[in-house]
């Protein structure tokens, strides 16, 4: 058998011509793809380079308004004298721990002491000339009872009678006055005792001696006004801040407030108390407005002294886990923009896309109410049937587009000039904007009125509370970074603290770059 013959390669089969075509184009196509792929991603980023950006974070804003105040006791009591004399002992110094009724010093009570001797003598004067009084009252009516008898007998004169019975009137009242005597004497006796009693300078409270002004040996005058003696504080270990807050922060303090302050003699401590009230008794000083607002604070350890400078911040508003921007994206606005002035003003929540959001920040609203099972059904419910009513109103305003779109709709569509509509930025635009508010602050109430009248007093305050201020919230315009190109979205903007703004709505999530300028082109 003879071996079998290798089949030649140019009897193999050769590629057709369409097929070689085919591959060729594949190739072309690949190759364009490529290059338009690194064209537009290139020509994303020498766009996206010419804008500065920010991220949308996610975190805690805390505002808070700054002022400066001075440490005192809550209660501080000045301890004068209501007699004159020479302070004979003191018998406390500065920082000295006192109880109430302590005695604490002490005047020469010797004048007084003379005083009440001589007040005992007159009295025991008065005394004695009562008892002569007396017995001559008794010698009088023995008098008058005789010769009235001997009168009706008619062996006197009825003149005797008539001179016996004023006799008896007059030892009568001869008694009263002698009486009348004794009762003075008795009682400038006792205004005597008290000064001597005055003479005993005590402790009114339980408290610490901040002041001493007096010396053994020294003499003091009350004859126009108590001279102060000492200056003791009740209780330090809960002290008091006065804070002067300026006439255009204080529409944000209120009572129960947290404040953080520090003390130049501890400047690594922080300290913290509480707003207590907030005075109405406004001080002007070179044409600045302030307002008093008294700040509790805890010093049970001591630390603290009365009279340090604090310099404290009251913490007004705090929202925590919140979506936030630099306040520098919502400054910026592109060029052609920069122009108008309706562009450039905020605007309310309640103008155009007024409730976008709206849901989402009161359904937080709502879990931060510690709901019940029936007041979280009925919540559900109102919010099921305001989302229905959106998407309605969504699918018919997209109807009627379309509509006019090709041709429907009359001349109903756009801004009239002279049909009533306001146009935005003009001069009606405000009063349209605050009539749409209006309007949509009477929907929420009829449509959450059910759930509302489940809620307690408590809730019922925080839930009014959060939804005007969603609804009378301030909208602005940002510009979110999309494929290189700033892309408008409106957000209402919350609390800020000057560096950051809370935001919400206008579909922004945490990372999302937003504008905040634009680079300088070379």
């Amino acid at each position: 058998m003879s071996a079998a013959r290798p089949t030649s390669s140019r009897n193999a089969r050769k590629p057709t011509p369409w097929i070689r075509h085919g591959i060729a184009a594949a190739a072309v196509l690949v190759l364009l793809a490529g290059g338009a792929y690194v064209y537009r991603k290139r020509g994303a980023e020498a766009a996206a380079g010419a804008y500065r950006t920010v991220p949308v974070e996610r975190g805690d804003i805390r505002v808070a308004i700054s002022s400066t105040g001075t440490l005192s006791a809550i209660s501080t009591v000045t301890v004068g004298s209501q007699v004159s004399g020479q302070v004979t002992d003191v018998l406390v110094d500065f920082n000295d721990q006192v109880k109430k009724n302590q005695i604490i010093a002490r005047i020469d009570p010797k004048t007084y002491e003379a005083q009440i001797a001589q007040g005992n003598a007159q009295v025991s004067s008065a005394r004695a000339s009562l008892n002569q009084a007396q017995a001559t009252l008794l010698n009088a009516e023995l008098d008058y009872r005789r010769k009235s008898d001997l009168g009706a007998r008619q062996l006197v004169a009825r003149s005797d009678v008539d001179l016996a019975k004023a006799a008896l009137d007059q030892a009568r009242a001869q008694v009263n006055a002698a009486q009348a005597a004794i009762r003075q004497q008795t009682a400038s006796t006792q205004t005597t005792q008290v000064n001597l009693d005055r003479t005993v300078i005590r402790s009114p409270v339980d408290g610490v001696v901040l002041t001493r002004s007096i010396e053994p040996g020294q003499t003091v005058a009350a004859s126009l006004q108590a001279p102060e003696l000492f200056t003791i504080a009740e209780d330090l270990a809960k002290m008091k801040i006065e804070l002067a807050v300026d006439e255009a922060d204080i529409g944000q303090v209120r009572a129960g407030q947290n404040v953080s302050f520090t003390v130049d003699a501890f400047p690594d401590r922080q300290f913290r108390g509480t707003v207590e009230q907030v005075r109405l008794s406004a001080t002007t000083t070179n044409n600045v407005v302030t307002y008093p607002v008294v700040v509790t604070v805890d010093n049970s350890d001591g630390t603290l002294l009365p009279g340090l400078t604090v310099n404290a911040e009251i913490e007004v508003s705090r929202r925590d886990d919140v979506l936030k921007i630099s306040n520098a994206a919502l400054r910026y606005k592109p060029a052609d923009e920069a122009q108008s002035p309706a562009a450039a003003a905020p605007q309310q929540a309640g103008g155009p896309r007024g409730g976008t959001g709206v849901l989402d920040d009161l359904s937080r609203t709502a879990s931060s109410l510690k709901l019940n099972a029936d007041q979280q059904a009925a919540f559900e419910t109102a919010l099921d049937a305001v989302r229905a009513r959106q998407a309605a109103r969504q699918a018919q305003a997209t109807q009627q587009g379309g509509n006019r779109l090709f041709g429907g709709g009359g001349g109903g569509g756009g801004n009239r000039g002279g049909g009533g509509i306001a146009v935005m930025g003009g001069p009606g635009a405000g009063n349209m904007q605050a009539q749409m508010r209006q309007r949509m602050a009477d929907r929420f109430k009829e449509d959450f009125a059910t759930f509302r009248g489940t809620l307690d007093e408590a809730q019922r305050k925080q839930w009014d509370g959060a939804l005007s201020g969603l609804l009378n919230a301030k909208r602005v315009q940002l510009y979110k970074l999309v494929d290189g190109q700033p892309q408008a979205v409106m957000v209402r903007i919350g609390a800020s603290d000057g560096t950051s703004t809370e935001i919400s709505g206008g579909g922004l999530k945490a990372g999302d770059a937003i504008v905040a300028g634009e680079k300088a082109r070379g």
